[in-house]
């Protein structure tokens, strides 16, 4: 059956270093579909965030589909069913809240539309609304305003601070959710056992697929998981060491058409 669908994370792998799409991936993500291909975003962003380049690609006139939260939620492009969500335990964001307390690191969570974060700010702290172009809402105690179910939380700050509170949260919680960076400044916060990976193993059965059908492409650590599962794993030239060392192959940078050379190779 050979490789027939293709899960690509955004920012740093299908997006250039302005995270623009070039014309060369547009095109050449458009072709595969209508050869029957099916594209998966994969993205550690809210769902709202990735709208614009589902539209780009065309995934809902082929029927593509949309990871969010780093495979916390998946959506059908074509009639925006929500196929699958795991909610964060909210009984542990006391817990989280605490645990950080005096850190500097902004607190971010999200609504159905917006970016909801604490009046922590650091240089790092508007860079995921900027990077998504949602609104965001400032509320100065996130415990009390989140009275509604939520898909993760994430931590935004200097990469020295969330290198120590990766290791403070990875022991604290293991087992209860799970804890990873998907750039230097931006520490994840999941559901226990919920990452692109897991989730892909979860979802391709159901439309018909395997491992072996699956190209996966990313740049940083939260695309580890999805590499590693996929029947081809790449990482972009620009990726971070230790995603390179699981990558089955290492692609040309997110600036030199990466994604669009490895569909051309391996699917057209």
């Amino acid at each position: 059956m050979g490789y027939e669908i293709i899960a690509l994370d955004i920012d740093g792998t299908l997006t250039d270093s302005h995270r623009e799409l070039t014309p060369r991936t547009i095109n050449t993500l458009i072709e595969a579909q209508k050869r029957g291909k099916k594209v998966i975003l994969a993205s550690g962003r809210h769902n709202c965030g990735m709208r614009s380049i589902a539209e780009t690609l065309k995934l809902d006139e082929y029927e593509g589909y949309i990871m969010a939260f780093n495979g916390g939620k998946i959506i059908n492009a074509s009639t925006n069913e929500v196929i699958y969500s795991v909610n964060f335990p909210r009984k542990y964001i006391a817990s989280v809240l605490d645990s950080i307390k005096g850190s500097g690191l902004t607190v971010i969570t999200y609504d159905d539309e917006k970016i909801i974060m604490d009046k922590t700010e650091n240089e790092y702290t508007y860079i995921e609304a900027k990077i998504v172009n949602m609104e965001y809402k400032k509320v100065d105690d996130i415990l009390s305003y989140v009275d509604f179910e939520i898909n993760k939380m994430l931590l935004v700050g200097d990469p020295k601070v969330i290198n120590e509170y990766e290791r403070i949260l990875v022991d604290k919680f293991k087992g209860y959710f799970d804890v990873f960076k998907s750039c230097p400044f931006f520490l994840e916060i999941m559901p226990f056992g919920v990452n692109k990976g897991a989730s892909l193993s979860r979802f391709l059965p159901e439309i018909g697929y395997t491992r072996e059908n699956l190209i996966a492409c990313g740049d940083s650590y939260n695309d580890m998981t999805m590499i590693g599962y996929a029947g081809l794993g790449v990482c972009m030239k620009n990726g971070e060491k230790d995603v390179k060392k699981i990558a089955d192959v290492i692609a040309e940078s997110n600036d030199d058409d990466g994604v669009a050379k490895i569909v051309e190779q391996y699917m057209l």
